[in-house]
């Protein structure tokens, strides 16, 4: 008798239910020894499916338990953010520690922020900063020759473990990379954005990476200097914009840092680009706070408008990120960053609004005073205006 076939769809690889397997293992894991030997194991399928561009493959294992066990998923989705953003080298008998990193600027500005190839003396100068600021004494530092904007990044942990080697081998020559840029994205255009400076750091097997490794260093100190010593030399490369440096880290823990700091960054570009531009002081200005939903809780946004008319000229998406859902305080951290803004009207509208946006530009709709959710207008927006969505 033929047997019926049963869809595919749900199916995965056999290497995609090795990972997940492995995975599992290290969520139930009792102690440390059990961990090493599950993680060692994983690491070994993880590197393997990186060097072969199995992309797919890690993208399952995550999707099925992301559904099914989210600690194992935490614990594959580190691993994989782990071996596609590190690598060992060896050269002449010597192994070195290579790590990708991200040093991310937040920015804004009225008009376009920049992105694109880093000149050679800027980038030299970047680099220098970084070595005697941010990274250990032993470390040889490789950037690529270009300020990314966030589309603009590797798409993939395949992508990202071929951009880590080919830094950590110019690194190890000497050198910084040049990217080529045909195949980038175009930069979408906001107010507020994050730009992005990537590179590698190489030192010997087991030497410290950062200069909080050491002794004496500390992730406040090489802020500190990295601000001040780093900061000029990215001023020619954001002409026209306010920014604010972050401390380079390890490359996935820099971009979510990024993500994570932007919000408030977001908040206070509107609001004083609202000033700037319209005319007015903070005290006159009222936000509107509402919850958007799609199957859960996803963001909050946030309408700006002129306190004593029913307008609404601008808007804020705060995402939520990681872990954050309906139980933690991100309102009351907006209510805080515009108060230290100096706005005093401010209201937060405590019942749920469907995940939508303008079916002709595709911009979100956001609250207003009335409970509704409307496109944001400007009184007069010039050509060179931005987009009025802030990130």
């Amino acid at each position: 008798m033929k047997r019926t076939r049963f869809s595919s769809r749900n199916r995965i690889s056999a290497d995609a239910t090795e990972l997940a397997r492995l995975a599992t293992g290290i969520s139930e894991s009792g102690g440390k020894l059990e961990d090493a030997f599950w993680e060692a194991r994983l690491a070994e399928v993880v590197d393997s499916l990186l060097a072969n561009g199995a992309e797919d493959d890690l993208n399952a294992a995550l999707d099925r338990l992301f559904d099914t066990n989210p600690v194992a998923h935490d614990e594959l989705a580190d691993m994989v953010e782990a071996r596609s953003e590190s690598a060992r080298i060896a050269v002449a008998g010597q192994e070195f520690d290579v790590l990708l990193i991200n040093a991310p600027v937040l920015a804004w500005s009225r008009y376009s922020i920049p992105s694109g190839v880093v000149p050679k003396s800027t980038l030299a100068a970047l680099a220098v900063q970084l070595g005697a600021h941010v990274f250990a004494a032993d470390a040889r530092v490789a950037l690529v020759d270009f300020l990314f904007s966030p589309d603009q990044l590797p798409r993939s942990f395949v992508d990202t473990r071929n951009l880590t080697r080919e830094l950590g081998e110019a690194a190890l020559a000497g050198q910084h990379l040049k990217l080529d840029t045909s195949n980038l994205e175009e930069t979408n255009r906001f107010l507020s954005d994050v730009r992005y400076l990537v590179g590698a750091v190489v030192v010997p097997r087991g030497a410290p990476i950062f200069r909080w490794n050491e002794k004496d260093g500390t992730r406040e100190g090489a802020l500190k200097e990295w601000i001040k010593q780093g900061a000029p030399n990215l001023e020619p490369l954001l002409t026209g914009c306010a920014y604010q440096p972050l401390l380079a880290d390890a490359y996935h823990a820099a971009c979510r840092n990024a993500d994570k700091a932007s919000r408030p960054y977001s908040l206070r570009a509107s609001v004083a680009f609202l000033q700037a531009t319209q005319g007015v002081t903070a005290e006159q200005l009222r936000a509107v706070i509402g919850p958007f939903h799609e199957r859960r809780l996803e963001e909050y946004r946030i309408g700006f408008g002129p306190r004593d008319k029913e307008a609404t000229w601008h808007g804020v998406v705060w995402p939520l990120l990681g872990s954050e859902d309906e139980n933690t305080d991100a309102v009351g951290e907006i209510e805080t960053v515009l108060r230290e803004c100096g706005m005093k009207e401010i209201t937060f509208l405590d019942h749920p609004f469907p995940f939508e946006f303008c079916d002709d530009c595709g911009m979100p709709l956001y609250p207003n005073a009335e409970s509704e959710v409307v496109h944001p207008e400007l009184p007069e927006q010039g050509h060179d205006a931005p987009s009025q969505t802030l990130h």
